[in-house]
């Protein structure tokens, strides 16, 4: 027999603690989160490509859905990389958001639900979105038709997750137009903040202007590698820039989150177990919770049942110094 002493240095090791960690998060995975007194809309956006949108857009979205919360995924991209990694058909013939922004077919009318996951939902795109861009110009109202649909949907739902597409286009201003909060995921990797003082710029001339609920809330660190420096110098740049608006959740490079996509499914069902779906989890745990004031951090919470504005663009003006 073991003695405690063998015992305790067995549970002490790297993989017991993963092991731990992982039970210890699909437990909570079932205990559910509280739903936000109006659905939240929220906008993942960042012009620069490879950071993460899309797989951020689908896995936080399971990750919610998981918790029991309704979530809708509009896929905004006219690659329908969102569809994909959700197992849901996007071909030409297929109704989808482009119906929606040009024909003006009620969102009803092209959602599909997630089969592998509970509650969750999806818009698809196809291709045809491709030339949505230049058919809006011409169009009544065409920075609010998204706007537009989103508020004549009938079903009830906690969350709206938009995955945009990686430009500052007519797609991404709807979505912006749309939505009250904007998650920006940054890759933690040289050049994290390229570009970003642009995309701040013009979350600000949106609010100015046509959304002045438009604020962003939420930032998420991606592609995180703990084995090199530029990962924590980069983490911490990002947190210095940002103190309020960083998920204290840092999602980790992982072959697993990548695999997911080729095989139709989300981190979540693919390997629930595995460090990706275990980050995307603690990281959808506390995109809920702070936003009802159960977190440390004060971002986004609500006064008199409203989303409470973010801090003024303003304090970001110096972003481009630090690309």
């Amino acid at each position: 027999m073991q003695d405690s002493e063998t015992v305790d240095q067995i549970d002490d090791t790297p993989i017991a603690r993963a092991a731990q960690a992982a039970v210890q998060a699909i437990g909570r995975a079932g205990e559910g989160l509280p739903r936000p007194a109006a659905t939240r809309v929220i906008v993942v956006a960042n012009q620069k490509g490879g950071v993460g949108k899309t797989t951020t857009t689908v896995n936080m979205a399971a990750s919610l859905a998981m918790h029991g919360l309704r979530v809708l995924v509009v896929d905004l991209d006219p690659q329908g990389n969102a569809s994909t990694a959700l197992g849901i058909d996007h071909h030409a013939e297929v109704p989808s958001i482009y119906d929606v922004l040009v024909e003006g077919k009620p969102l009803a009318d092209v959602v599909q639900p997630v089969h592998d996951v509970e509650g969750l939902f999806c818009v698809p795109a196809t291709i045809d979105l491709a030339g949505a861009e230049i058919e809006l110009v011409s169009l009544v109202a065409r920075e609010s038709r998204l706007q537009r649909a989103i508020a004549a949907y009938e079903q009830p739902l906690d969350y709206i997750l938009i995955d945009c597409p990686p430009s500052l286009g007519l797609l991404t201003v709807n979505a912006l137009v749309a939505g009250q909060e904007v998650m920006i995921p940054i890759q933690c990797e040289y050049y994290a903040l390229e570009g970003l003082g642009q995309l701040l710029r013009n979350v600000e001339l949106v609010r100015a202007h046509l959304n002045p609920a438009l604020h962003v809330s939420t930032i998420l660190l991606t592609m995180y590698d703990a084995r090199t420096r530029l990962a924590a110098q980069v983490a911490e740049e990002v947190r210095t820039h940002f103190q309020r608006e960083v998920l204290s959740t840092a999602i980790p490079r992982s072959v697993r989150i990548s695999e997911a996509p080729s095989y139709g499914q989300t981190v979540l069902t693919y390997d629930p177990g595995s460090t990706g779906a275990l980050s995307y989890l603690e990281a959808a745990r506390e995109l809920a919770l702070r936003a009802v004031g159960q977190s440390g951090s004060t971002v986004g919470q609500q006064r008199d049942g409203q989303p409470g504005h973010g801090a003024p663009m303003a304090q970001y003006g110096t972003t481009e110094g630090h690309q």
